[in-house]
C-alpha cells in the first residue's frame, strides 16, 4: 500500500491533484491507516497513470470517466473508445491549426518591423489594429 505522497512521487501527479481526482470520482476514495492517512493499492496507482497519461494527451475528465468505466467491461467493443480518441485528435489538430495561424501572424509582424522608436513599430500598430492583420487568428 502507498501513502498519498508515495502515490504522487510514483505517478508525479501532485497530491492536491488526486485529491481532486477523488472528488471527481476517477479514483476510489482510499482506506485509511489507523493514523487516518490515505493508502492507495497498486491498482489505484495504475488507475492513477492512466488517468495522467490521458491528461497528458488533453482528455477532459468526463472523456476520461467514460474510458475508465469502459475499461471495466472488457467484453465490450472498443468502438465508444475509438470514437473519444478520435474527438480528442480532431480538437488537437484543431489547435494546431489555430496555432500555425498565430505562428504565421506573428512571423509577419515581427519581421514586418524595421524602425528604431516605438512610436513607428509595426508590431505596437498592428496589435492596435486588428485590421492590419492577414488572416483572421481568433
Amino acid at each position: 500500500m502507498l501513502t498519498i505522497g508515495d502515490l504522487s512521487r510514483a505517478t508525479g501527479v501532485k497530491v492536491p491533484t488526486i485529491r481532486y481526482y477523488e472528488q471527481m470520482g476517477l479514483l476510489s476514495h482510499s482506506e485509511r491507516s489507523e493514523g487516518n492517512q490515505r493508502r492507495y493499492s497498486r491498482a489505484e496507482r495504475e488507475r492513477l497513470s492512466f488517468i495522467r497519461h490521458a491528461r497528458d494527451l488533453g482528455l477532459k475528465i468526463e472523456s476520461i470517466r467514460e474510458l475508465i468505466e469502459l475499461s471495466q467491461h472488457p467484453e465490450k467493443p472498443c468502438a465508444q473508445a475509438d470514437r473519444i480518441a478520435a474527438e480528442q485528435l480532431s480538437e488537437v489538430r484543431e489547435k494546431i491549426a489555430r496555432l500555425k495561424k498565430l505562428e504565421a501572424e506573428l512571423e509577419r509582424i515581427t519581421t514586418h518591423c524595421h524602425v528604431n522608436h516605438v512610436g513607428d513599430c509595426y508590431v505596437i500598430r498592428a496589435l492596435a489594429n486588428h485590421d492590419l492583420c492577414t488572416t483572421d487568428h481568433n
